[in-house]
């Protein structure tokens, strides 16, 4: 379902900072620092991608999971539901 209330424009600013924490993990690899320093740059990056994540779980439960319970479509509540605990299940690992 596209429409303009589940966009994710707004998550591009926060993925080019992720980006740019990336290209610095790398940066960091190439001129030999200090190890302790890369895995916490890494987990920054990590901790901002499951933010981004998160972000768009929400906006998936409340656009897209909401139309199928208003529509009272139970196949389309179905299917959600199924995505929405497959997600989750990802999320713990």
């Amino acid at each position: 379902m596209k429409d303009n209330a589940t966009t994710h424009e707004e998550n591009k600013p926060r993925l080019a900072r992720i980006e740019g924490q990336v290209r610095a993990v790398g940066r960091m690899i190439d001129d030999g620092e200090y190890c302790v320093d890369i895995i916490t740059q890494i987990q920054a990056a990590r901790s901002a991608l499951q933010s981004v994540s998160k972000i768009i779980l929400e906006k998936h439960l409340k656009h897209c999971v909401a139309d199928a319970l208003r529509d009272n479509d139970e196949a389309a509540m179905d299917e959600k539901l199924e995505e929405i605990m497959t997600v989750i299940k990802r999320m713990g690992k």
